[in-house]
């Protein structure tokens, strides 16, 4: 019956069942993709056509992958690429010096040949084999000699840092400020009532313990407080943002499609980071976030911003475009208001942006400054560290210049990068023009590297990240836009090639190492004038400083590696000149071409981008910060003057007086700085505590109103005139009962006690 319904029984005690083969572990785990496959095709057979067998669940594994919105970011620059990169004319111009070797080399060995008439053919041909094999290993594993490995081999001398004692000064917050640095230490992310999505994508993120910041911030965050919050790089100062806002968002959904956080940061790398961890955080929200930084798509960015993300990641130039040129976007709706790095977004250079961008801003609003260097004038303070903190786990050493061997600095970089820390390692430069001939000389001694820096394309400095984490180039040249708040995992090694501007920089630069609990490295050259640096950053050093002394012999053959590379530098400077030229010549008939097809009227219909600022007042703001700067530069200061003008004399600068250029721009913004912390501070809404003075010496007063004089006179007769009362004429202006009597009114009881 049950065959005629085309139904199957089940199995009977007393029927018979074929077993199957039991398969180990091991087997299993070895084959199991190709096992898979076959049962997926035997299965394919009998399935229904209802089933789709290439269907896959929507939700994303758990694994946290920071090239998720990079991949995103690289998709919009893909049809942006230069001709040859750098790497390639590097490598051609070294190609031609090996060609132009072998060929000298050949000249010598046909002239020994010469000389030897008289050997044996058969020692003649040996002879020749051995050069042969020994110029092309040569040319493929190094450009040093056998002699010069003795030099090279010499091992670096370490010497701990003598520190003298550190006088404690207790820095208390003024009454207008809460301080909630203290937090629970035995706090768990369960602990804090956050959402289950959330908690979800911290444990695929792989995030088991809040860290300090995090345990301090997120549960003020949550409730709505204002925030100023310093903790050491690489604590996960994004996440203590992020979590409270996502909380916030989700706990409260939006009514209407508006824009309700903004974070701001100053680079567009550091934007890129902190979407690709906040999408990660809210990956299963229904919380949308946009991206708007320079050097990306405008017209994909509209259209992102005209959908109303909950969430916008911006800087403050890219911002400030869409806000004058997109009319459906606006920040009137913004609850939150978020500035990552903000000592870096409230210094001189965003003082107009920031201003601007405040202004449109809506005035009831949340506002959180997050860095790992802050000051303490904001309401809720949370200060897990002090500002001159660097890393638990970092490892400090620094180099002496000498004061006549300023010019050494690129041969012990040289030195180093080949000898010792050969990989994963970030060199920092004060100016972008020295960040690119430390790539063309590293470039040339056969080192894989990269740079990034503000003269290349957003494509350029994209790409040099993503290889630096790829780990396809061993070395990072950077400048200080690469110093803050990026986290690229598995930096051992920081160089500084000249000591940044301040201690803050020194600690954000630094910083890029070391991170998350891991061990790093930092090694900084020190001239005569950085010393004072020094000393303030071994006196707050909780570790002992180490100095490395390298041998001088190393030094040297390196300086004179360097000194002959001058021709190929200069060669690939050329080859990169003619690019140039032939791209703005592409450029210009490309143009020309588009004019004449679609006509001058069709070409000039799109209409300019505005900003809140007119192309005059730009100007007048950049022309009055370069004269500052040259002011305070050469104010008072004979020797920067003489080098300067021995500079424009000269067509091509020296070591020396290179690196005496790297410090001078540091030494430029030290003093920048010092005068704007001289001027007076603003009027606060309460003043703060100040400390009780001794008693003021007397100042000569200004001359005094009618109404002074009068509160202040203690004569006799302006005492005897004040219990008279006023006088006749000003009770009858004033409408008061008034009668003479000699003079002044007086009451009947005091006339009749006169009597």
């Amino acid at each position: 019956m049950l065959a005629d319904l085309g139904l199957i029984g089940t199995i009977g005690e007393d029927d018979e069942v074929p077993v199957e083969p039991e398969s180990d572990s091991g087997d299993e785990e070895e084959e199991g993709p190709i096992v898979l496959g076959r049962r997926q095709k035997a299965l394919g057979k009998n399935r229904s056509a209802d089933f789709n067998p290439d269907f896959v669940f929507t939700e994303k594994e758990g694994t946290y992958d920071g090239s998720w919105a990079l991949a995103d970011v690289m998709s919009q620059l893909k049809k942006k690429r230069a001709a040859t990169t750098l790497d390639e004319k590097i490598e051609k111009v070294r190609k031609k010096r090996k060609t132009e070797d072998k060929e000298a080399k050949s000249g010598k060995l046909e002239k020994e040949k010469e000389a030897k008439e008289g050997s044996e053919p058969k020692e003649q041909e040996d002879l020749q084999e051995n050069d042969e094999e020994g110029s092309e290993d040569e040319a493929s594993e190094t450009d040093y000699s056998s002699a010069d490995e003795n030099i090279l081999t010499k091992a670096d001398t370490l010497k701990v840092k003598d520190r003298k004692k550190k006088k404690k000064k207790g820095q208390e917050a003024g009454g207008f400020f809460e301080d909630a640095s203290q937090y629970d230490e035995n706090l768990s992310f369960q602990d804090m009532n956050l959402s289950r999505p959330l908690l979800k994508a911290i444990t695929a993120m792989g995030f088991k313990q809040p860290t300090p910041i995090q345990k301090a911030c997120i549960p003020v965050g949550l409730l709505g407080k204002d925030i100023c919050a310093c903790a050491a790089t690489g604590t996960g100062k994004t996440a203590a943002f992020a979590l409270p806002v996502l909380e916030r968002l989700i706990y409260k959904p939006r009514q209407a499609p508006v824009t309700r956080v903004l974070v701001l940061v100053p680079t567009r790398e550091l934007g890129i980071q902190v979407h690709s961890v906040t999408r990660q955080l809210a990956q299963f929200c229904n919380i949308t976030t946009c991206l708007a930084v320079g050097g990306l798509d405008v017209k994909s960015q509209e259209a992102a911003l005209r959908a109303a993300p909950d969430i916008l990641i911006a800087t403050p130039g890219r911002l400030i475009d869409h806000l004058h040129n997109c009319p459906s976007f606006h920040l009137s709706s913004i609850e939150v208001l978020i500035l990552d790095e903000a000592d870096r977004m409230l210094d001189e250079y965003f003082e107009e942006q920031m201003k601007e961008i405040i202004r449109m801003c809506s005035h009831h609003r949340q506002t959180m400054l997050f860095s790992a260097t802050m000051t303490d004038e904001n309401p809720v303070r949370i200060f897990v560290n002090s500002n001159t903190d660097v890393a638990p786990f970092l490892r400090q050493e620094f180099i002496r210049i000498r004061p006549n061997r300023e010019g050494d600095r690129e041969a012990i970089v040289a030195a180093l990068l080949t000898r010792t820390f050969t990989d994963h390692v970030m060199l920092f430069t004060q100016t972008k023009k020295q960040a690119h001939r430390m790539h063309i000389l590293l470039g040339l001694m056969g080192l894989q590297v990269g740079e990034l820096h503000g003269n290349l394309s957003q494509t350029q400095r994209l790409e040099a990240l993503r290889r630096f984490k790829d780990e396809q180039i061993d070395i990072l040249v950077a400048t200080d836009v690469a110093a803050r708040g990026l986290d690229i995992e598995g930096v051992k090694t920081v160089i500084n090639f000249t000591m940044p501007n301040t201690i803050k920089h020194y600690v954000h630069r630094v910083g890029r190492t070391a991170r998350a609990g891991r061990a790093g490295r930092s090694v900084s050259l020190v001239g005569e004038d950085e010393r004072k640096m020094l000393k303030e950053i071994v006196k707050a050093a909780k570790a002992p400083v180490k100095a490395r002394i390298l041998p001088q012999d190393v030094i040297l053959k390196f300086r004179d590696k360097i000194e002959k590379m001058e021709k190929d530098v200069y060669a690939v400077l050329q080859l990169e000149a003619e690019e140039k030229e032939m791209q703005q010549s592409e450029a210009q008939i490309n143009t020309a071409k588009r004019l004449l097809e679609k006509g001058k009227e069709a070409v000039v219909q799109e209409p300019e981008r505005s900003w809140f600022q007119t192309k005059e007042e730009r100007k007048k703001e950049k022309i009055a910060k370069a004269l500052q700067e040259f002011d305070l530069a050469l104010r008072g200061k004979k020797k920067r003057k003489k080098f300067m003008k021995d500079a424009k004399k000269k067509g091509e600068m020296t070591a020396e007086e290179r690196s005496q250029f790297e410090i001078l721009k540091a030494q430029m913004f030290a003093e920048r700085l010092a005068k704007r912390n001289r001027r007076a501070k603003r009027a606060r809404a309460m003043p703060e505590e100040e400390p009780v003075r001794g008693p003021a010496k007397k100042q000569k007063q200004g001359k005094k109103s009618v109404f002074d004089e009068e509160l202040t006179n203690t004569s006799k007769k302006a005492l005897k005139q004040y219990r008279a009362g006023p006088s006749f004429e000003e009770r009858k202006q004033l409408g008061l009962p008034h009668q003479r009597r000699g003079g002044n009114f007086k009451s009947k009881s005091r006339y009749k006690r006169r009597k």
